[in-house]
């Protein structure tokens, strides 16, 4: 009787299976793979697209930066709903799976300290913004133009065309120069004169060439501040304005014509002085000067030094 019994549950199992579909594998359905299969087919299509939307979107109301943390955020995320939807479709259970990725995760976090300290660096530079994508920036001793600001690190591209990776908790630890974070500069020129020259004079030539200069501002104005009597010369600085784009070309030009102008004035950049002494015991040395004619030596003199 048990065994009749038996028989016919087994009978009526395989009848309510082939009415509802055939089983791959034992457990699975057919129609359960399709749709798994389904789903993955246009789930991730879809994920590209919705990261690609995200990232536009960020650029064009935030920025570059925020676009470029707030489209991976969005990738991994769907990508990881995909994956636990289409596993959960198939019928396995994710518990015992969550278990060991809770272990995992905690042996983990030990062993990637570093790691979870750049993570939370790169959270506070993305809210504090204190760069963006495309700024130049300096970290000590790297210049660069800034690729992209991700959760680990920052990547640059330095001006000679090389790559550094930065990691988020060093940026976050030392001082970050950003160079074109506003759109105007000022180039300072030191300029030495001699002592023979007016400073009044001197300033009024300086002035007058930044004001020639195409690409030098007059808003603000250029300045020329005495910085006091240097070893050999008067020591000015010359302070012109230009935009962040014209600073390197502002920077040749505005030297090369302060030479030729102070030539054409004929104001004197004069160089160090030295006086050679030998001692009481020897005789200074012999020095005849001839009007358009090379300094030199007696032929005793040049026997002597040698």
């Amino acid at each position: 009787m048990m065994l009749a019994t038996l028989l016919y549950a087994l009978q009526a199992d395989a009848q309510q299976g082939a009415a509802t579909g055939t089983e791959l594998v034992p457990g699975i359905q057919l129609i359960t793979v399709v749709r798994a299969l389904v789903m993955v087919i246009v789930g991730i299509p879809f994920v590209f697209l919705l990261t690609n939307w995200v990232r536009r979107a960020s650029h064009a109301r935030i920025g570059a930066q925020f676009g470029l943390v707030a489209s991976k955020l969005v990738f991994y995320f769907g990508l990881a709903t995909l994956v636990v939807t289409t596993m959960t479709e198939l019928g396995f259970s994710l518990t015992p799976l969550l278990g060991a990725a809770g272990i995992v995760g905690i042996a983990l976090g030990f062993a990637s300290q570093t790691s979870v300290a750049n993570v939370i660096a790169g959270l506070f530079l993305i809210v504090e913004r204190p760069f963006v994508v495309d700024d130049l920036i300096q970290v000590d001793q790297h210049m660069g133009r800034v690729l992209s600001v991700d959760t680990i690190s920052v990547k640059l591209r330095t001006l000679d065309n090389k790559f550094v990776r930065i990691p988020n908790e060093t940026l976050v630890k030392s001082t970050v120069t950003n160079i074109t974070r506003f759109p105007i500069r000022r180039l300072d020129v030191m300029v030495g004169v001699a002592y023979k020259e007016s400073p009044e004079r001197v300033r009024s030539i300086l002035l007058d060439v930044a004001s020639k200069n195409p690409i030098a501002l007059m808003e603000p104005e250029p300045l020329v501040i005495f910085e006091g009597f240097g070893e050999s010369s008067l020591d000015l600085r010359f302070a012109v304005w230009t935009t962040r784009e014209n600073y390197l070309a502002l920077k040749n030009s505005l030297q090369e014509e302060v030479k030729a102008r102070f030539d054409m004035e004929g104001i004197e950049i004069p160089f160090p002085h030295r006086t050679l002494y030998v001692g009481t015991e020897s005789e200074a040395f012999p020095i005849r000067l001839v009007p358009g004619e090379p300094v030199t030596g007696s032929s005793e003199d040049t026997d002597a030094t040698e």
